[in-house]
């Protein structure tokens, strides 16, 4: 497994890595996916203090216990469960991330995180305020590092223009490349790119015609169009799964994709793709065939 360096933080985090969000409640069977992912050479690992109510940062605390320094880790905050436990509301202000920041510590049964990140962010937010909680937590050595995990540009671009953020989260993949016209200024910011929905919910999979049958549409293509590109991708390429991964990796501004697994053999099939060679020459055919589309809303 390759490493790349997270922005200019020092911190080199695995080419693929396990997004935790999908990890099953059953620890069992949890860490036995982390233990497939740690063995498969993967020391990335995220979660926010969201999923599951905080749930999945125990049971990812659980799992890797005994092997914290092998891995790089990373959660979020910014949502804050209503006291009823239903639904949340957001807030980016420094008493939460300061208080925020403890209980993640305490679910995931560190002393530290390796990258803290937004988990989201709006216009209306007061930035410097936010960027203050993380610069404090980061002079305490509670994180080492910090990003904004969101899709928005105008919010991204402000938050690298005032921060020393080494990690910005967004989903990218061959059927959602609305991205890469954002990665210039990312890189030049100091930044590297976290990639989210990697194989787009399976449609970059072998299973992807089917799944694309059953769907309404994804992202900028109606239901028709998500088929036929689907099938045109899969038409093109050898193992669409594998020039997903790749294609995904392509651009050095991304640092590492994330690959989800409910079960060890999802993660292992992710592994095996990630391994398999794809050429420069199919991901650019693949490039050819899948539309590029721009952020609508929330422009700079």
């Amino acid at each position: 497994m390759k490493k790349r360096e997270l922005g200019k933080s020092g911190l080199y985090i695995s080419e693929i890595g396990l997004g935790c969000m999908s990890l099953p409640d059953d620890l069992t069977e949890s860490k036995n996916i982390v233990d497939a992912a740690i063995h498969s050479g993967i020391n990335y690992f995220d979660t926010a203090d969201l999923y599951n109510s905080g749930k999945n940062e125990e049971l990812l605390g659980s799992s890797i216990k005994g092997r914290r320094n092998d891995i790089i880790l990373a959660t979020k905050a910014g949502n804050k469960m209503n006291p009823s436990g239903e639904g949340w509301t957001w807030d980016s202000s420094k008493e939460h991330i300061m208080e925020a920041v403890k209980q993640s510590l305490l679910r995931l049964d560190t002393d530290y995180i390796d990258v803290y990140q937004l988990h989201g962010g709006t216009m209306e937010d007061n930035v410097e305020e936010t960027i203050d909680a993380f610069e404090s937590l980061k002079k305490d050595g509670l994180i080492r590092q910090y990003g904004i995990s969101s899709i928005r540009p105008n919010v991204i671009k402000r938050f690298l223009d005032t921060s020393s953020a080494v990690s910005v989260m967004m989903q990218y993949n061959l059927l959602d490349r609305r991205p890469e016209e954002w990665f210039p200024t990312i890189h030049e910011a100091g930044a590297s790119v976290i990639t989210r929905g990697t194989i787009a919910k399976g449609f970059l999979t072998s299973e992807g015609l089917s799944r694309a049958a059953k769907a309404n549409g994804f992202v900028e293509y109606n239901a028709s169009e998500l088929t036929q590109t689907v099938q045109a991708l899969s038409e093109q390429s050898e193992d669409l799964h594998a020039a997903a991964i790749a294609f995904a990796l392509h651009d050095k501004t991304v640092a590492s994709a994330l690959v989800g697994a409910r079960t060890t053999e999802q993660l292992l099939d992710s592994i095996i793709a990630y391994e398999k060679k794809t050429t420069d020459e199919e991901i650019t055919q693949l490039g050819h065939i899948a539309k590029i589309h721009n952020y609508k809303e929330h422009r700079v």
